[in-house]
């Protein structure tokens, strides 16, 4: 047990190095045994992470909607297979993505934000009548946003009361809460996550988000060592909270904009719970590779050396960032005679900083984001960007006029 702890903290040492994670806390069980709680780092105050700091879980969250729903189907209060919400979409439908609701019928981050699972049905009413469930995998947090509405009409109680009531406190997941909206509803002593940028992580607070259902949680990695030592009693499913990976593992991971985290359970019977303070970049899209070898190393292989392109993929936008402006001193020093309709191609680096958002979801599978969240994703490609378009713009204003 001791070579597997040694083990487990040089690879999350290293691996948060090279990834540049601030602070990491990691839960590992052997079905329902707690084998390891361990936290390395630091949170955005300084201080030394413990297995006790609260943190985020975000969409890692949706197993545990999912378990919600679940009890209330066993307890018969919830038919997975009726309609609901006078459309054709069931709760089995939006616990496995298959609703027919995505983020491009209806942008979850880009539209106003609802404040309770109630408001969050209103906005999704025209969406659902028009879903056609049943045509293919979409993942949306509006899935379970609803789901969470479900839970409420089934059980007469608040979503994260019933959340609180019938998982946290059964389980003894005694300093895990579930907010309705980031930041507004987060607890007082959870500490910011860090975003990132050049080699540098800076705290940085959640965008306004509406998240109950879908990314809620806020838990510790204690508490998720008690969650994952429940798994082998709960007999968790792919399609309802959870999703099997190419080596027939169950998991889930999150991503906030200042917070990544993951979970994942081995057929060998290991459950392991990852959750760092620095959120989705460029670069970095969340913890799974860190829970691939942690994996490996409880069933006795050799882990894959970690690896992150964040660093240098925020170097090559500086990089870019700096041609950019040599590109545009040089053409007003060194003005080229080109023709005036050749000037409009200097509007390209605008169009594509314009059209982002659309680009990234289409990278993303259709996924929703702002322009404001897109800064907290990549800052170095936004600067790009955006000197870019101005230096380019300037320049055939500067040519036009000649």
């Amino acid at each position: 047990m001791n070579s597997i702890l040694g083990a487990v903290m040089a690879l999350v040492m290293s691996y948060s190095g090279e990834a540049s994670y601030p602070g990491v806390a990691v839960a590992i069980t052997k079905g329902d045994q707690v084998i390891a709680v361990e936290a390395y780092g630091h949170d955005s105050t300084g201080a030394p992470m413990t297995v006790n700091s609260k943190m985020a879980i975000a969409s890692v969250s949706k197993s545990f909607t999912a378990l919600a729903v679940r009890q209330l189907a066993d307890a018969g209060k919830i038919d997975l297979d009726r309609p609901v919400f006078g459309s054709r979409v069931t709760p089995r439908h939006l616990l496995a993505h298959t609703s027919g609701l995505s983020d491009r019928a209806l942008p979850e981050k880009s539209l106003p934000q609802p404040n309770t699972p109630a408001e969050a049905v209103e906005r999704a009413q025209q969406a659902l009548l028009s879903a056609e469930p049943g045509t293919g995998f979409r993942y949306t947090n509006t899935n379970y946003h609803l789901a969470a509405r479900l839970v409420e009409l089934a059980s007469g109680e608040k979503f994260n009361e019933y959340l609180k009531k019938h998982i946290f406190e059964p389980f003894g997941m005694r300093d895990t809460v579930a907010i309705d909206v980031t930041p507004r509803d987060l607890p007082p002593d959870y500490r910011k996550g860090f975003g990132y940028a050049y080699g540098f992580s800076m705290p940085l607070t959640e965008p306004d988000r509406f998240v109950a259902g879908s990314d809620g949680v806020i838990t510790t990695a204690a508490d998720m060592a008690k969650w994952l030592a429940q798994q082998p009693k709960l007999a968790p499913q792919d399609g309802m909270g959870w999703e099997t990976d190419d080596q027939g593992r169950l998991r889930h991971n999150g991503i906030w904009f200042t917070s990544t985290a993951g979970q994942l359970l081995t057929p060998s019977g290991y459950g392991i719970a990852v959750m760092a303070n620095s959120g989705i970049t460029l670069g970095n899209e969340g913890t799974h590779a860190l829970e691939n070898s942690l994996a490996d190393i409880v069933d006795g292989k050799v882990p894959a050396e970690p690896t992150s392109y964040r660093l240098l993929t925020d170097l090559v936008l500086a990089a870019l960032t700096l041609l950019s402006l040599v590109l545009y001193v040089r053409a007003l020093r060194r003005p080229r005679r080109f023709h005036k309709a050749w000037q409009v191609l200097r509007l390209v680096p605008l169009g594509v900083l314009l059209a982002l958002p659309m680009l990234l979801g289409v990278l993303y599978g259709g996924r929703d984001i702002t322009f404001y969240q897109l800064a907290h994703y990549s800052l170095p490609l936004v600067v790009w960007l955006g000197v870019s378009s101005v230096m380019n713009i300037s320049v055939a204003v500067v040519r036009w006029q000649r």
